[in-house]
């Protein structure tokens, strides 16, 4: 193979395996360091011993093979890249063990207390910074006695792209120097854990927490554009989570970014590059990123690279976020590049059917192979998710019947208070049911008297109801919108002891206005629809359809109205108590 394959291919490892910090190596970081020795025995003159690589590492043995072939892949599609100088052999000890000795131990003004992560080119310590008394995260380059000029030019763009940067949610950079003969550069230490880290605990996010972090980071990432600079290997791993303990979110953040213990920092700007840079420290045409995360045209080498790849990038940690799993994920590093420029990804309401659908429309659209289908800066994808959570128009949506239907149909941003109220819903349900069985038990036996009725009805609810509020704030403190959904209810309660009422007063027969009742209950779940849920306009209508067939079949018109009733109270209960479960579980 020729030179520019195995440089390009040497290069594409070097961007894979740029460390995220407080992350141990992944497979595709210990396959990338491989290949990068393997480079190294190229370049001076030695046959690369690719079999003792693949016995030495069974488990990465066919990427290993494969990525020959991707390499004369990815020459296809970019231009020919320029010939590297040879590079000594690495030593068996890494130079800032054997230069400065164990850990923990002092390097100028800092002492360096432990390993936080490495990759092909860096490694990170958690540092004391001496003269200030601060915890800091410190990045200085391995080896340093061996690294080429260009591993050290490539270091100070990333100290230097990342100290530009300045914004809540992107690591901030103290300062960077030089330290008898070894650079660094100093970082704000985020105690906390990585995105990447909390999928594989605790599965998908929540749509709308997913909506709000991917917004409060595309914020970070338009302010990297805005100072030229293009980040291209955004990925899970690279977005820590701090632990906040105010709950207010930090000046400057997205308006929407959530006010949780975790609060979303952009870092590792190793693969960083200016948006103007004619020429990139990376070879041109070199693939760098992460195959799962980076956009057609990083997959496919391409040099002039735009904000859009970021974006692309933004798009697929969505996609995971809302899946569980990245967009484009085979069994080799070579299979992942081929579906990311070939493929189109599976729709997220395919994997997750409780996404809504315009939170699916945004990440399919981030996702777009051609770049001017793409949001054509992170700015106005934060945008569009900034207004699905407050419930507005998207800048670009479909028409027609069906999108107008699953819009009418989505959850509100109210939707999560009722993890408070499943359990009392379903007992609720019960209640009712057996409240209305009663009543058609006494039309049965023939019972007229108005006042028993009534008595039943307003005795009933009103003590039921107060049980029920009391258990709800011996919960925890009950929030304004709930405030408003027990109005509704207690509207409806009024309502059905009023139409007992008129009964006596218009001397009617008992029970001839019970068709009413539905009709009042049919009204609190239309306002419930507008404040929390589109379903509830199903369960509305559910309560006007069973108001007409109480009037068409009288003599089981309570037990029909008790069974639709207790339906639209266990249907949502039991949902959101699992739901709370889930939740419980997850801490």
């Amino acid at each position: 193979m020729p030179n520019a394959t195995y440089n390009n291919l040497t290069r594409w490892a070097c961007g894979v395996t740029l460390q995220v910090l407080f992350v141990k190596p992944s497979r595709d970081e210990r396959l990338a360091a491989i290949l990068i020795s393997l480079g190294e025995q190229h370049r001076a003159g030695k046959i690369p011993d690719v079999i003792g690589a693949t016995t030495a590492n069974p488990d990465l043995a066919e990427e290993l093979l494969e990525l020959w072939g991707i390499a004369q892949y990815a020459d296809l599609a970019r231009t020919s890249a320029t010939k590297s100088q040879p590079a000594a052999a690495s030593p068996t000890l890494d130079d800032s063990q054997s230069k400065y000795g164990a850990l923990p131990r002092t390097f100028g003004d800092f002492e360096l207390i432990g390993e936080l992560g490495r990759g092909a080119m860096g490694v990170v310590y958690q540092a004391r910074q001496k003269s200030l008394n601060r915890m800091v995260a410190l990045k200085m380059v391995r080896e340093a006695h061996l690294a080429s000029d260009s591993d050290l030019a490539r270091f100070r763009a990333e100290a230097e792209s990342a100290a530009r940067l300045k914004h809540p949610n992107i690591v901030t950079v103290y300062e960077v120097g030089n330290i008898e003969g070894q650079a660094y550069f100093c970082m704000e230490h985020v105690a906390g854990c990585t995105l990447a880290q909390r999928l594989a605990q605790d599965g998908p996010l929540p749509p709308r927490e997913a909506a709000q972090l991917v917004a409060s980071v595309a914020r970070a990432v338009q302010h990297a554009h805005e100072q030229n600079i293009l980040h291209r290997d955004l990925k899970p791993s690279n977005v820590l989570l701090q632990k906040q303990e105010s709950r207010d979110p930090p000046s400057g953040s997205s308006v929407n970014s959530p006010h949780s213990a975790l609060f979303p920092k952009v870092s590792d700007f190793g693969l960083a590059k200016r948006i103007d840079e004619i020429e990139s420290l990376t070879r041109t045409g070199a693939i760098v990123g992460t195959p799962s995360y980076m956009s057609p045209e990083q997959a496919t080498g391409r040099k002039d690279l735009t904000p859009a790849a970021d974006v692309y990038s933004l798009g697929a940690i969505l996609y995971e976020l809302l899946t569980g799993r990245p967009p484009f994920r085979a069994s080799t590093s070579g299979g992942t590049l081929l579906l990311v420029v070939e493929q189109d990804p599976i729709p997220p309401r395919d994997l997750n059917p409780s996404i809504d659908r315009d939170l699916e429309l945004i990440c399919l659209k981030s996702l777009q192979k051609p770049v001017n289908l793409r949001y054509e800066t992170a700015a106005e994808l934060a945008n569009d998710l900034e207004a699905y959570l407050r419930g507005e128009v998207l800048s670009t949506r479909p028409s027609g019947l069906s999108y107008f239907f699953s819009r009418l149909m989505r959850e509100t941003h109210h939707i999560d208070v009722l993890e408070n109220w499943g359990l009392l819903w379903m007992w609720h349900s019960l209640m009712i049911f057996l409240l209305c069985l009663a009543t058609q038990v006494m039309a049965w036996k023939g019972v007229e008297s108005h006042w028993y009725f009534l008595l039943m009805w307003s005795v009933g609810l009103m003590t039921w109801g107060t049980i029920l509020w009391q258990l709800r704030r011996r919960a925890g403190p009950v929030l304004f919108v709930e405030r408003q959904i027990g109005h509704a209810w207690a509207a409806g309660v009024c309502a059905s002891i009023a139409m007992f009422v008129i009964e006596v007063v218009a001397e009617l027969p008992p029970l001839k206005l019970s068709p009413a009742i539905a009709v009042a209950a049919g009204m609190v779940m239309m306002f419930k629809a507008g404040i929390l849920s589109g379903r509830f306009y199903v369960l509305a209508i559910m309560n006007f359809l069973v108001a007409i067939l109480m009037a068409a079949v009288p003599s089981f018109a309570h037990l029909l109205f008790g069974i639709v009733s207790a339906v639209s109270f266990f249907v949502p209960g039991l949902k959101y108590y699992r739901r709370r479960q889930r939740s419980h579980r997850a801490l």
